[in-house]
Formats: structure tokens, sequence, C-alpha cells
């Protein structure tokens, strides 16, 4: 199973990400989109690749060019799905938790993405938002594949924010465990 893991963002503009308590939302994806492969890595179930093999990697000289790399790298190689990472922010700095978006209801990433959102509940302890769906999204409108977008937590909540940038390993395996119930592998 090929799995393409989009680590939201680049490290500086074009295309940066939210920032918010000290955190910025490009290195949590780097660092969970590194975890998270490490861990498929070491299932001969998955074949993975990401699309910013190092923390400095930039993607593209625009917003539109550096989202585009990252779909057609996945197209090009033909991966079976696409996991965006994200983080959230809000002017309410209470919101808190996961929340998955998908293309439509009906893709197959739907049921990959509610299990991930259990995965992420049970090893970070913080709430699952649900299910949206939004085509707009680039990376969800031009990937050939089941996609999705996963927004981890909020930047913008502290609690959110701390567990984010000093534990981005429960983060992945929160993916990792919820892609393991989704692939029938527990």
């Amino acid at each position: 199973m090929k799995i393409f893991i989009d680590q939201g963002h680049n490290p500086q503009n074009p295309n940066a990400g939210a920032e918010a308590n000290g955190v910025r939302e490009q290195d949590v994806t780097y660092t969970v989109g590194v975890e998270l492969a490490a861990m498929l890595e070491s299932n001969p179930f998955f074949e993975v690749r990401l699309s910013r093999n190092s923390p400095t990697e930039q993607l593209g000289t625009s917003n539109t060019s550096s989202l585009a790399a990252r779909v057609d790298a996945a197209n090009s190689w033909g991966a079976d799905y696409f996991i965006s990472l994200h983080c959230n922010s809000s002017e309410n700095t209470e919101a808190s938790g996961s929340e998955v978006y998908v293309y439509s209801e009906s893709s197959p990433a739907w049921p990959l993405g509610e299990n991930i959102l259990t995965g992420l509940n049970r090893a970070t302890g913080l709430p699952n938002r649900g299910m949206r769906v939004n085509p707009g999204l680039y990376v969800l409108r031009h990937t050939m594949m089941p996609s999705l977008l996963v927004e981890m937590g909020y930047l913008t909540n502290p609690v959110d924010a701390e567990l984010l940038s000093n534990d981005p390993r429960s983060f992945a395996r929160g993916i990792y465990n919820g892609m393991l119930m989704y692939f029938q592998l527990v």
C-alpha cells in the first residue's frame, strides 16, 4: 500500500503555515510526517514517500506551485492514499482537537479519516471534532487517489500547541494506529 505523506506548508514563504504560542505549523507537520513515515515503513504492508525530505526543503515558488508540487509527486508516484498533515488555528483559543477533511463523503478517504480521528483521540486525548467535506481544497481536488487533510490540533489552543510541539510522536502514533484499524492490520 503506497502512502504519500504531505507535511503541509513550507519552512518559510511561499506557503508557510500558521504560527501561535511559539509553535510553527510547518515544523510540527514535518516532524509528525517523519515519525509517521518511520512507523509505516516498519510495517511491510506500507511503502511511503514524504513531500518534504528535510526540514528546510521548499516546494514551489508560490502557494499554488507549492501545492501542485505535492500533488504532482503523489500522482506521478501512483500513491494509493494521500495524507496531508496540518495544524489548525482559530480566533477562539479554546477551540481544541482534531478533524479530517475529504473531497466527498463517498470517498474511500472518509472511513480512513474516521479511523485516523479515533486513533488521534486515543493517542493524544484531544477531542475528535469529526469529519468534514471540502472539495475546494487543492490537495483534495487535484489528487488522483483517495486523499485527506488532517488538522491534528489547534496551535492557538495552549494545550494543543504544547502537545503538538512537545509530543509530535503521539500524533504520528494516533494516525498510524488509525491506519492499522482501517486496513485491518490489528
